[in-house]
């Protein structure tokens, strides 16, 4: 109990030291519980989700499908049940603008893709309509209010009947905008009064589980070469499934990283101090051994320091987590994805790991200091260790600089080159947190580019999207468009040393100056006929280079699942949503027709842009249709989705860094109170001391900063190649003015610790400091 009383005693006198500590554990455990109560949460949640509500293992597409048609489809080998639905396009009027609406009908006994309903009931009649939560919020609508719809060129009217969301629209686009596009559902009787007959243009199919869906697709389209079929999707291809699951694996990635990096870097600054906290306490120890305090009851004081801070760090840690972390991720999912009822909690487990990582360094620390020191006798304890013998330096060897340099100057130097040891320690702390303040500046600065590439990459005014199977004249476009180029996108799968990988493979001409690529440094590419560009985030995590062979297989049922070797034309630089390259040419020389699914149109700058939609909005083939303010807003929502953590990353890098100088200066401080109490007898003034303090600092400071600089470099690329992945590519380069910036940071955070510090210095007793071996 006397032992705990001293460690709290210790912990009071060095109120400053044990609240650096407190902070640099509370950081790790600030993040570690918030990613990982985000990754668990989200995962979970998904997988009951999809299974409770079945999303469709595949969605296969025809002009018009009946009933009988339907049940002969059924008895394809491994499938479990089938429904079929009618899906159309409707708009509805606002002031000013027009909202898109995808409207699904809803079978009888619908069983795959049910609805989550929030309020109200699903249509019961043709005059009844379910509308998505978001959208109906978004627009203020209640149950029982009535709308106007314009399907074609007929306005219809419909009372909601409720409101809901589906499993299969977890995502509607990439920035989710619930004002512009809105999900509904309506009743089978609505389908004549839209279509002019009872039929089905869209099945579901729910396969039996272990089945292949890729071996269910191609039957299924071998039986439907009589019918008007248009085509299939599986749910590992449709945009909801896959953008959800790009961001679990994401979110997985950055719940080990962020905080793997984080633990690493505390476990060093805690390693380092409490290695020269135990040697600053020597006669302490010497003291306690004449007492008769066994050699491992003191181990044991000295460990339970770095327990009890791990304790109250991962404790405040978790608790701004809870505060801070989980708020906004909850607002932030819910800005992401509908998915109704989700709720982020933390548990009381994700308290443990940054105690025991904490702990455990802390503790190996002081075994490391403390075995050799307590193998001494009590009396040769304590007594201060024999001065070290002083050699000349080396810049005391250069003639004429040493004697014309002052003598506060000599002092800092010689204390530097005495104590080189202490000085290298102090040093590594400086440096690591000098090199996760250039991590961190770095990576938001990335994020910066990724979301900046966007306008860079695409330039045209309108991107038009067909309906599955359907195509745009284009000897009828409207006057006013300056170019327009076809765009056609196939799911392929890149198959690379026995792996496997899902991709977009995008065609269009070698011509099209509306999409750009980029080489790592920048430079423009071209695209030719004789080759695929691949982007860099593929051929990064598979080892392909340019000109080697890479086999890829379409993957549409329809295309008979062809694989084909094409030889790699050139790397290109996609930050976001990468893709595969290739001319129409370069695919009808596999065999394989040119259909194009999309228009990209770059209008006069005299046209009216508005007229020239207004026209693809009127066509029945068109499916949807994104702008330039589409692409500024999906820039921007890469920024609000990933800023908050990569902010919090900055802030707590910073704390990090201030935590590592505050301890490290004091423990210099406390180690060195003999001497600075004799200068203050000497007469020097505590500003004269203070200045020889901060001056040493600096220069230590300048030393780590020096070091870290080719550190810094190999760090990021680490942090950026592990939270990188196929799916999206981070720029791995590191720009001067950051690495400025954060040594700019590194500097100020020195000078504040030499400001707080400077009480201590006051508040030396001269006295006891000279005679308290004695």
């Amino acid at each position: 109990m006397k032992l705990f009383l001293k460690l709290l005693r210790d912990i009071r006198q060095s109120a400053g030291q044990f609240l650096s500590f407190v902070l640099v554990i509370a950081v790790g455990a600030f993040f570690y519980t918030g990613l990982s109560a985000l990754s668990n949460n989200l995962s979970a949640y998904t997988e009951t989700y999809f299974e409770e509500h079945n999303l469709s293992d595949l969605n296969v597409y025809y002009s018009q499908l009946s009933q009988e048609e339907i049940a002969e489809l059924s008895k394809v080998e491994g499938i479990n049940k089938m429904e079929g639905r009618y899906t159309f396009d409707a708009t509805e009027a606002f002031d000013g603008y027009r909202a898109a609406l995808k409207i699904h009908s809803i079978p009888e006994n619908n069983e795959i893709n049910t609805l989550a309903m929030t309020e109200g009931s699903l249509p019961s009649s043709d005059g009844e309509i379910v509308l998505d939560s978001r959208y109906a919020e978004e627009h203020q609508f209640t149950v029982g209010d009535e709308i106007q719809i314009r399907v074609n060129d007929n306005e219809l009217a419909f009372t909601i009947s409720g409101m809901g969301e589906n499993v299969e629209h977890a995502k509607k686009n990439e920035t989710q905008d619930h004002k512009n596009y809105g999900i509904a559902y309506v009743a089978e009787e609505t389908i004549p009064k839209v279509a002019g007959s009872f039929f089905y243009n869209e099945l579901l199919v729910d396969a039996k589980e272990g089945y292949d869906i890729d071996k269910i697709g191609k039957p299924i389209e071998e039986q439907s070469k009589q019918l008007p079929y248009l085509g299939q999707e599986s749910k590992e291809r449709s945009f909801s499934y896959s953008r959800l699951m790009a961001t679990l694996h994401n979110n997985g990635l950055m719940s080990k990283v962020i905080p793997l990096v984080l633990f690493l870097i505390e476990a060093i600054i805690l390693f380092l101090a409490m290695s020269r906290m135990i040697d600053s306490q020597r006669n302490q120890v010497g003291i306690m051994k004449a007492l008769g305090v066994k050699n491992s009851s003191i181990m044991l004081h000295y460990m339970g320091y770095p327990v009890l801070v791990g304790i109250v760090g991962a404790i405040l840690g978790y608790g701004i987590s809870a505060a801070v972390f989980v708020p906004f991720i909850s607002v932030s999912n819910a800005r992401s994805y509908s998915l109704p009822g989700i709720e982020f909690a933390l548990s009381y487990d994700l308290i443990l790991p940054p105690i025991i990582v904490s702990s455990i360094f802390g503790m190996l620390a002081c075994y490391l200091s403390g075995r050799n020191l307590l193998k001494e006798r009590a009396a040769q304890a304590m007594r201060p260790k024999p001065p070290k013998s002083m050699k000349r330096i080396f810049i005391e060897r250069i003639p004429g600089l040493w004697s014309r340099m002052p003598y506060n100057y000599k002092l800092i130097l010689r204390n530097i080159f005495l104590n080189k040891r202490k000085v290298l320690v102090s040093s590594v702390g400086v440096m690591v947190s000098t090199v996760l303040l250039i991590t961190a500046f770095g990576t938001q600065a990335s994020l910066q580019t990724v979301a900046g590439q966007y306008e860079q990459v695409y330039t045209y005014d309108l991107r038009v999207h067909y309906k599955a199977g359907e195509t745009l004249d284009g000897n009828t476009l409207p006057a006013g468009i300056k170019s327009q180029y076809d765009l056609s996108t196939f799911s392929i799968e890149l198959k690379k040393d026995n792996q496997t990988e899902k991709a977009s493979l995008i065609v269009t001409e070698q011509d099209n100056n509306l999409i750009h690529f980029y080489d790592e440094k920048g430079n423009p590419l071209r695209l030719d006929n004789n080759g695929v560009f691949i982007p860099k985030s593929y051929a990064d995590h598979y080892g392909i280079s340019e000109g080697d062979t890479i086999q890829i297989t379409f993957m549409a049922p329809e295309l008979g699942n062809k694989a084909v070797e094409m030889k790699v034309l050139k790397i290109s630089t996609q930050y976001s949503s990468p893709a595969f390259y290739i001319t129409p040419d370069y695919l009808t020389s596999f065999g394989l027709e040119y259909k194009p699914t999309s228009l990209l149109v770059e209008a006069d700058p005299s046209a009216d842009l508005a007229s020239i939609r207004s026209y693809f909005e009127k066509e029945q083939v068109v499916d949807a249709i994104y702008d330039k303010a589409d692409l500024r807003k999906e820039a921007r929502y890469i920024l609000q989705q990933n800023s908050f953590v990569f902010i919090m990353f900055i802030i707590c890098a910073v704390i990090l860094a201030f935590g590592a100088i505050y301890t490290i200066s004091s423990i210099n401080i406390y180690e060195r109170n003999r001497e600075l109490a004799t200068l203050k007898v000497l007469g020097y003034y505590k500003n004269k001391i203070n200045r020889l303090i901060f001056f040493e600092n600096i220069i230590i400071t300048t030393f780590a900063v020096l070091v870290a600089f080719p550190i810094c470099g190999h760090v990021y690329k680490l942090v950026v190649k592990a939270l990188s992945s196929t799916h999206q590519q981070i720029p791995d380069q590191l720009n001067i003015s950051i690495v400025l910036v954060s040594v700019l940071v590194a500097f100020v955070l020195t000078i504040l610790t030499n400001l707080l510090l400077r009480r201590k210095v006051t508040r030396i007793n001269m006295i006891e400091s000279l005679k308290g071996l004695e």
